[in-house]
This record gives C-alpha cells, sequence and structure tokens, in this order.
C-alpha cells in the first residue's frame, strides 16, 4: 500500500499530462482526490468543486497544488494549517514574499514544502550541471521560443497582473539555469516587449551576469513565436566545452557529439524527491527563477504595442 494519499487541487493541462501519470507510476503516492472549479469525470476519484470541502473529506497527506500563481499562497496556506504537506507547481507563488511566508509556516508545523521548479528534474540537466561543477561556467545562452496560442490558448489570466506572460514558460529556462551557475544570476538589463491584451510581456531580453563566468549570459524569450518550439540553452564551461540543452531540457548534446536523453522524466524524478521530503520532513525550497523574474521587472525597459 502506498504511504502517502495525496491529492491535487487544479485539474488543468498539466495536472492531467504530467502529475496524474507520474502519481500513478510512483508506488510511494495513492491519488485520493481532486479538487476542481471543471470537469474532473475522468479522474477516476472523488472530485470536489472546493479544496477545503476535500480536504475535510477526504483528509490526504499530501497535495498537489496545479492551479494559476494568483491563488496559490491561500490555498498552500489553508493545505498546511490542515495537516497535509504540499507541492507546489511553478511558480510557487506569484511573489517572493508569499513563498517565505510559506515557508515560515511550513517550518512552524513541522509539514514538507517542496516549491517545484520541474525543469531542473530532467536527468540531462544534471549531467550539464555536473560538467559546469567541474569547469566552471564562461558563457550561457537561452532561447525559449513558443506560440502561446498552441499552448495556452484562451488563458487571459497569463496576460493579467500576476498572470506572468512569457515568463509563465520562460521560467523554466531560468531554473535551469540556475541549477547550472555556480553563483547567483544577477540581472543587468532587459527589455521587455508587452502584449496589448494586457499587463505582461509576450517577448523578454534578459543580460546576466555571474560571479567568475566572463562570457556573455543572456536570454530570450518570445511567445510571438510560429512554427518548432525551441526551447534551448547552449552553455560554454570555462575549459571551452560546449554543451547544448534542447528540448526544454530533455537533451544534452557535448562538443560533436550525439545528443543524448537520459532518466524516467522530469515528473517522475520530481515525485520520488517529494516522497522523499516527506518521508524525512523537510523542505525544498527554491526561488532563485522566481526572484530572477522579480529583478527584471524592476530593472526592465518597456516597448509597448
Amino acid at each position: 500500500m502506498a504511504d502517502i494519499r495525496i491529492a491535487i487541487i487544479g485539474f488543468g493541462k498539466i495536472a492531467r499530462d504530467q502529475h496524474i501519470p507520474a502519481i500513478a507510476a510512483d508506488p510511494a503516492f495513492a491519488l485520493v482526490a481532486v479538487a476542481t472549479r471543471a470537469g474532473a469525470e475522468d479522474a477516476g476519484v472523488p472530485v470536489y468543486r472546493d479544496y477545503r470541502e476535500m480536504l475535510a473529506s477526504i483528509r490526504p497527506d499530501a497535495v498537489a497544488i496545479c492551479t494559476p500563481p494568483g491563488p496559490r499562497h491561500a490555498i498552500a496556506r489553508y493545505c498546511l494549517e490542515a495537516g497535509a504537506d504540499a507541492l507546489l507547481e511553478k511558480p510557487p507563488g506569484a511573489t517572493l514574499g508569499e513563498v517565505a511566508d510559506l515557508a515560515a509556516l511550513a517550518s512552524r508545523l513541522g509539514r514538507s514544502l517542496f516549491t517545484t521548479w520541474h525543469a531542473q528534474f530532467n536527468a540531462p540537466v544534471a549531467r550539464a550541471a555536473e560538467v559546469v561543477a567541474r569547469e566552471g561556467l564562461r558563457a550561457l545562452r537561452i532561447e525559449w521560443l513558443e506560440d502561446v496560442e498552441k499552448w495556452h490558448p484562451g488563458q487571459d489570466w497569463i496576460w493579467q497582473a500576476g498572470g506572468f506572460g512569457v515568463f509563465d514558460a520562460g521560467i523554466n529556462a531560468l531554473s535551469i539555469a540556475t541549477r547550472l551557475a555556480p553563483a547567483p544570476l544577477l540581472v543587468r538589463s532587459a527589455e521587455l516587449v508587452m502584449e496589448a491584451r494586457g499587463q505582461q510581456p509576450a517577448a523578454a531580453r534578459l543580460e546576466m551576469a555571474c560571479a567568475d563566468a566572463n562570457g556573455r549570459i543572456e536570454a530570450h524569450m518570445d511567445w510571438r513565436h510560429k512554427g518548432q518550439e525551441r526551447w534551448t540553452i547552449a552553455i560554454e564551461t570555462g575549459a571551452g566545452t560546449r554543451l547544448l540543452l534542447s528540448d526544454g531540457g530533455a537533451m544534452l548534446q557535448i562538443n560533436d557529439d550525439s545528443p543524448i536523453a537520459g532518466g524516467a522524466g522530469e515528473y517522475p524524478a520530481l515525485y520520488a524527491r517529494f516522497a522523499e521530503l516527506v518521508a524525512t520532513r523537510r523542505s525544498h525550497i527554491d526561488t532563485e527563477p522566481l526572484r530572477i523574474v522579480a529583478d527584471t521587472l524592476l530593472l526592465a525597459r518597456r516597448i509597448l504595442p
């Protein structure tokens, strides 16, 4: 029998496509309920429209909170206080302060809190991080280009205050970059192309710096891209080794060698880590990708539509 009875709060595409299969494949977990305002007849477990009702009725050991970032803080606080350990989809909150508040609450209550950055859990990312740790970092370039109408059709919330805009996807690239960098990435300049439908950027360019890295560290993110997605991070180490992470971190090419993949996938690895945290009553709090987005919004020059 699984040790951790888990419920999902928020049942959109990421919950259906990634969380459900990863939970089903991990013997440490048993999915016991879903809370969602939308339909979830195919979930195979009891479905509640209100997460508070679900917590009172089912009393899960843990929750995976997969809602948009806006309401996540209030939901996570309620779950932690109700006695459930919490896994937070990325980004872990709408602000750094929200995450700090949740971290303090989890510590006080003795609960496990996991701020997940799923792209970090691709095995090729870990392999690239090993090379950079050994050889140092000289330069890094992110290209994160996709079509928002393909991946977020009809989701107007992403353009509103707190919706993140292009950083909803681009923060995945930043999470990989922070995993690779030997020191904090500091935003030196940024340019945001704002979206006419709201208050968030549709595209972004960042210039960053990192201690001991004397080459360029930059990022280009664009949700106006048409055609094949381009989710790549090109790295040059201090020893001159060239690394190329592609497909969102699922593939790694070293110099001119053939690209390699590896591991069971990011979400199975993510849930394996959550099981460890719950078993040992620990938390894993990482706000660096969110901090870079916040710094960018403070420093950026904005190009209005």
